[in-house]
């Protein structure tokens, strides 16, 4: 067990510092770092192309994570302590009309995020609020639930999207965020599971998730869709996306493309009368539906997982994440 943690000087620039673990206050609590999941913001915290108001350095990155709660602090039940857990990331302020509503990735108390503008889980240990934890079941794997942020961004959109069973349903983008989406349509009993992606070398894990259908997004598309959700990111995607739909379908943009991007027609939104959904971040619900359908088994993170480097080889697990390499899938750091 590493004593220490990755912290981020500067844009480009980071060590590795001893890392103390810091007692919990009161409502907090002390979690032992299973493991720590990179996705592309935490390339941004590194190269420095995060958006203003959403970094502030130096930095010890890490929002996907799970871990064992080891102590807690004044007012928080014992009981928490030996659990497994996962945690939300967006430090809401709970007194603003969007936490009371429930929307806290929309607290208006601004923006506040662990890994991010506070600590994050690149290190032996985080302390966080303990109302942000969620417990999972004493047998979960700690491997596969350091997927579950990611999941939970996209339990998000699917509850926005709102599927029933025998709709045709589809998901744009095959990262990992896609095959969650996948996963997450195909538990609502869908006639049709479509996935778009770029290559054809995700078909058969799609298909494995539970899609009915693959195709790239050069070949001949449908456009009677009741639901799409859009992981990829891209402008075009997102038009892909709305191409698909039938007319009054339900669309859910969860990828943030590049600023100044040309997204959809607005006047083809209207005649179509297309619902337009979007997703940055996950609210409580998410997160607890997430974990709800973790526990009972029909959402399966593992596959996604590629590779697994300790927290020292830092700089070399951002560069497999932007490798582009369709070998690299979701990589863990470990304490």
């Amino acid at each position: 067990m590493s004593s220490a943690a990755v912290v981020v000087d500067a844009p480009g620039t980071f060590h590795l510092a001893e890392h103390t673990p810091r007692d919990p206050g009161p409502g907090e609590a002390l979690v032992r770092v299973h493991a720590s999941g990179i996705c592309g913001s935490d390339r941004e915290v590194f190269q420095g192309n995060r958006p203003e108001g959403y970094v502030r350095y130096p930095l010890t990155p890490g929002h996907e994570w799970s871990g064992t709660v080891e102590r807690v602090g004044a007012g928080v039940t014992e009981a928490l302590v030996g659990r497994k857990v996962v945690g939300e990331g967006f430090r809401n302020c709970q007194v603003c009309d969007r936490c009371h509503a429930g929307e806290t990735t929309l607290c208006s108390a601004g923006y506040e995020e662990t890994g991010f503008t506070q600590p994050g889980a690149m290190a032996p240990t985080l302390t966080l609020p303990a109302r942000l934890l969620h417990a999972l079941p004493d047998d979960a794997d700690l491997t596969a639930a350091a997927l579950l942020e990611p999941a939970a961004c996209i339990a998000a959109a699917a509850l926005k999207a709102n599927a029933q069973p025998g709709e045709k349903v589809a998901v744009v983008g095959t990262g990992t965020l896609g095959m969650f989406a996948v996963q997450f349509l195909k538990a609502v009993s869908p006639v049709e599971l479509l996935v778009v992606g770029t290559r054809r070398d995700r078909e058969a894990l799609s298909r494995q998730y539970g899609a009915t259908d693959f195709r790239t997004k050069d070949e001949p598309l449908p456009d009677d869709f009741d639901v799409v959700i859009e992981t990829a990111g891209s402008a075009d995607a997102a038009r892909t996306s709305a191409a698909l739909l039938r007319r009054g379908g339900r669309l859910v943009l969860t990828g943030i493309p590049a600023p100044g991007a040309h997204g959809l027609d607005p006047t083809e939104l209207v005649v179509r009368q297309l619902e337009v959904h979007s997703v940055f971040g996950a609210p409580p619900d998410a997160w607890a539906h997430t974990v709800r359908v973790f526990g009972a088994g029909l959402l399966d993170p593992l596959p996604l997982v590629t590779h697994e480097l300790p927290l020292a080889e830092f700089p070399q697990a951002i560069e497999l994440v932007g490798s582009g390499d369709p070998k690299v899938g979701k990589v863990l750091l470990r304490p």
